[in-house]
């Protein structure tokens, strides 16, 4: 039965993806005491990139940021897959968020509101966190973002 999150998520259209396995040599999400960090998500659907290149080149700001809403469904799927649970969430902590940007492209905060908005969309004021958006020449795939949570759990 889904929790209060995962209802959340199906009471705004959204499904909880499976876990994007691993590229390399890492683990999705470890957990560490109460904290569970994951590993930087993709972008990805179904086992692949939708849309590749760098933001303010071949990828406008308003895909990048539905992209980053991606990678934080990818990385709720990733605290799911060693919390257990969702609603053990007690607070994200800290989200970063890394864009393929173009030279001239500086709306970088803009693009990872996407995965902000997310999650303060489906875990309300447990989803308010400190944040880095930071532009950067090329991510892996050629991925346009890539976003990692730290999220607190309820100890227990």
């Amino acid at each position: 039965m889904a929790g209060a999150v995962e209802a959340k998520l199906a009471e705004l259209g959204l499904t909880l993806p499976d876990v994007v396995p691993p590229l390399a040599a890492y683990q999705p999400a470890v957990r560490s005491g109460v904290y569970v960090y994951t590993s930087g998500q993709l972008p990805m659907v179904d086992g692949k990139l939708a849309v590749t290149g760098k933001v303010g080149a071949e990828v406008t700001a308003d895909e990048a940021k539905e992209l980053a809403k991606t990678c934080a469904l990818n990385a709720l799927a990733a605290v799911k897959s060693v919390a257990g649970d969702l609603d053990r969430i007690a607070r994200v902590v800290k989200v970063v968020g890394f864009v393929a940007s173009a030279s001239d492209f500086t709306g970088q905060p803009g693009v990872i509101n996407g995965a902000s908005e997310l999650l303060g969309a489906v875990l309300g004021d447990k989803g308010v966190h400190a944040r880095s958006a930071v532009g950067v020449a090329v991510l892996p795939l050629d991925a346009p973002v890539e976003v990692e949570v730290q999220v607190e759990l309820v100890d227990g």
